[in-house]
């Protein structure tokens, strides 16, 4: 889904399976349906050339027993279009003999990750300011009422993440002294709002066409709470791809001003637990790459002086360069 312009990344379909996909109503008539195989999604993927206007939409097909899951997130695509944010137009859903399908509109572009490099560092900055405003607007949305309080649930899930590191067999360095922080600091969770989160919000799920934001994908990965929690792949990820992007998305989500020591404070404690949970999710879904993984931790834990520092060493409030 993430980009559709890529050399090497379409592959030629079968007649029969193009021939059954045209039985979806709405691209019936398409010139041509050429299939993708880029990401790590068990998601088919398609993308469909429409007669009209050199139109392109995106086709994914997925297995029935996604359909609920699916349907929920094509809501949630509904829902963000209300908000005008600048991603996929939900179009048409349904079943396609044993499979799922989900159609939306297509973000002409490529990843910012395998982009943002190539330029300045002030489009880079420019770039991140636009998703960040982006952001703001994905995170007018309330959570139903029957979604329990952020912080009950985080707290759950960081305990749990805890316990299991304390018995893993890995330390981190300074464990006690992250600990700590955290136990100073949890507190301030409690009266946080309960609204939606991307919950994979990085230059990886960005979008960007002729040196500029074009839109943000990937909402299937949503959940529900904090909305400074969204800004923790900042430190995990995005500041290893591009500062400046960084520093534009935070300061495009404060409309060009500079967040708060509370801000900061809570960043801090979010990616401070992520420190046990990150180990612990390594050593169940993907082992081999540890020493990857401990590496980007022990990145943003030099960024803050082991939480001497709730505000990391890269963020620079003099970099004026929109």
């Amino acid at each position: 889904m993430k980009d559709y312009n890529y050399r090497g990344g379409v592959a030629s379909m079968n007649r029969d399976k193009e021939t059954l996909l045209k039985q979806i109503p709405i691209i019936s008539n398409c010139k041509e349906v050429i299939q993708i195989n880029k990401g790590f999604s068990s998601d088919e993927k398609f993308l469909v050339h429409m007669n009209d206007d050199n139109e392109k939409l995106l086709l994914r097909t997925f297995q029935l027993e996604e359909f609920e899951s699916k349907k929920k997130e094509y809501l949630i695509l509904e829902r963000m279009w209300e908000y005008k944010v600048t991603c996929s137009r939900p179009i048409s859903m349904g079943e396609l003999g044993s499979r799922g399908y989900m159609i939306t509109s297509y973000i002409e572009g490529k990843d910012a990750e395998d982009e943002i490099h190539k330029y300045s560092a002030k489009e880079q900055f420019d770039i991140g300011f636009e998703a960040g405003k982006e952001l703001r607007k994905i995170h007018q949305f309330t959570a139903p009422c029957h979604i329990t309080s952020w912080h009950l649930r985080k707290e759950k899930k960081h305990k749990k993440y805890y316990e299991d590191y304390l018995a893993c067999g890995i330390k981190v360095e300074n464990d006690q002294k992250i600990m700590n922080f955290i136990q100073e600091n949890i507190h301030h969770m409690k009266k946080r709002p309960n609204l939606f989160q991307h919950d994979d919000f990085h230059p990886g799920n960005i979008i960007v066409n002729n040196k500029q934001f074009a839109g943000v994908i990937d909402f299937n990965r949503y959940d529900w709470g904090d909305p400074i929690h969204d800004f923790l792949k900042i430190g995990i990820f995005s500041r290893e791809v591009s500062i400046p992007f960084s520093i534009g998305q935070i300061r495009g989500y404060f409309n060009n001003t500079e967040p708060d020591e509370y801000f900061w404070r809570l960043y801090s404690l979010y990616l401070a637990m992520c420190v046990f949970s990150t180990v612990i999710w390594t050593l169940k879904t993907i082992p081999d790459n540890m020493d990857d993984m401990l590496g980007k931790v022990y990145a943003f834990l030099e960024d803050h002086d082991y939480f001497c520092k709730i505000k990391p060493k890269w963020y620079t409030e003099e970099m004026h360069v929109r």
